[in-house]
């Protein structure tokens, strides 16, 4: 699959190119072009060039456009679902949900594209005043592996609609949804240049899109260092930047919790995406008068869940994406196993005895309980399918660890006590806070974090003032 600049499908400049893998079986899927500097500059310029006359198009035509595009999006569902689980991994059912996940977030900017409007203004002794919102012009996104689609669809649907022009850079090893997802833009209408796709590796594309002189915002979801390297090439050109990076959720359970909601909750929670996901569930914090029976809940629950390729039915977890995360977690458990930092409970092993999990970077879904405060299971980013679990006292406890953390991504407070709710929403450290839930986003809601996770608001009527210029003009008559 080629990349895409200026409405068309093109190899890179070098002519390298790199495999796309599917993590369940190991088997080439496909390859890409492996882009250059001077691919990013050639995608930045068509850019560039396709912007006023994007600019200029009316609000409610851009509109039309994405939401054609989001209809041809929902109509292909099932084809893009499957491509989605090949390069990915995770199961057809949460692909089909991403896929729908993608035309939703069009559709919703597609019903804002006549509210970034300015304001009007009397000014007592001075006349009067007035605002105007302009688009920024060239603006470069840098999406993870995780969520490919979803968050393809974060970026370019406040940035499109506001009248802005893109460059997307995709993950590496999942940019096919990305590529297709481009195609069937182009084929709703979108003019050449106004979005383009240059795959390749972050040091070389990723660097050259931040450096840019003509990109005027940049808005990135992955690791904190990356981000922070962002932050900094960007600070030279004063450019704007959105910044959702990574997270170590808390999940806070009460003495007075429904147990079998929050038992529910945290299997999803943490599993979903084989536990490879921002906000996912990764310290959980249980109430000692509690723990026991929950603990044993959660244990059942984790063991009934089904490992294995996500083109196969009835399947919870597919493989981590890559062997990079692999071993990563394989490391984990073996270094609370050797320091003794905690129970294993279930899991801890690549599963055994099954051929579908014979290639594939499969783990089993894995909980461990009682873990020391010092483990790594607490104080790093765990993207993958293990679950600690620590008992505290109570609330005031549960707090204080939740936030011993350099992370403010998300946490939930699981209780049915309106002043325990209060204490949650009010000291924990997150950009959001669920409660008796955990994991939902919703395109309508803002999202993004606190301290290390990140500055800057995606989703939401909010995202749109980080694509717009802000103009004030005072008159008098």
């Amino acid at each position: 699959m080629k990349m895409q600049i200026n409405g068309k499908a093109v190899d890179a400049c070098s002519g390298e190119f790199f495999d796309i893998i599917n993590p369940a079986t190991g088997e080439l899927i496909d390859r890409v072009p492996k882009g250059t500097e001077d691919d990013a500059a050639i995608a930045v310029e068509s850019a560039s060039s396709a912007f006023n006359g994007w600019a200029s198009t009316s609000p409610q035509q851009r509109a039309r456009i994405l939401y054609r595009a989001a209809e041809i999006v929902r109509q292909r569902k099932d084809e893009l679902a499957v491509l989605l689980t090949r390069e990915q991994g995770k199961p057809l059912a949460e692909s089909k949900n991403e896929i729908e996940g993608f035309a939703h977030v069009l559709e919703y900017y597609c019903g804002l594209a006549s509210s970034f409007h300015g304001d009007f203004v009397p000014v007592p002794q001075n006349g009067y005043a007035f605002t105007v919102k302009k688009p920024l012009g060239v603006c470069t996104a840098i999406i993870p592996w995780n969520m490919p689609a979803l968050i393809m669809a974060w970026k370019i649907g406040p940035a499109l609609i506001s009248g802005n022009t893109l460059v997307l850079k995709p993950a590496s090893n999942t940019p096919l949804t990305n590529l297709t997802l481009a195609s069937i833009l182009n084929e709703a209408g979108l003019p050449p240049g106004v979005f383009n796709i240059v795959t390749g590796p972050g040091e070389v594309v990723g660097e050259s899109l931040v450096k840019s002189p003509k990109v005027k915002k940049i808005s990135f979801t992955g690791e904190v260092r990356t981000g922070k390297r962002i932050a900094e090439l960007a600070a030279g050109g004063m450019k704007r930047v959105t910044l959702e990076l990574g997270g170590s959720d808390p999940m806070l359970v009460c003495d007075d919790a429904n147990l079998e909601a929050a038992v529910a909750g945290a299997l999803r929670g943490r599993f979903y995406n084989c536990g490879q996901a921002c906000t996912a569930v990764k310290r959980l914090f249980v109430f000692e008068s509690v723990a026991e029976g929950f603990i044993k809940k959660l244990e059942t629950g984790i063991r009934n869940l089904r490992v294995g390729n996500g083109l196969q039915e009835n399947i919870d977890l597919g493989p981590l994406n890559n062997r990079r995360q692999w071993e990563y977690i394989k490391e984990l458990i073996a270094d609370v196993e050797e320091k003794d930092e905690g129970r294993i409970v279930t899991g801890g092993r690549v599963p055994e005895g099954s051929s579908c999990c014979s290639k594939g970077y499969f783990f089993e879904p894995t909980l461990v309980v009682d873990v020391a405060r010092e483990s790594r299971l607490l104080n790093e980013e765990v993207f993958g399918p293990v679950l600690p679990v620590v008992r505290v006292k109570d609330l005031d406890e549960a707090i204080e660890e939740a936030n011993n953390t350099c992370y403010g991504l998300g946490a939930s407070i699981w209780t049915k006590n309106l002043d325990r709710a209060r204490a949650g929403c009010e000291q924990l450290n997150a950009g959001t806070i669920w409660l008796n839930q955990h994991l939902k986003v919703a395109p309508e809601v803002p999202f993004g974090g606190t301290r290390e996770s990140g500055i800057g608001r995606e989703n939401g009527s909010d995202a749109l003032s980080e694509y717009l210029d802000l103009k004030s003009v005072m008159l008098k008559i």
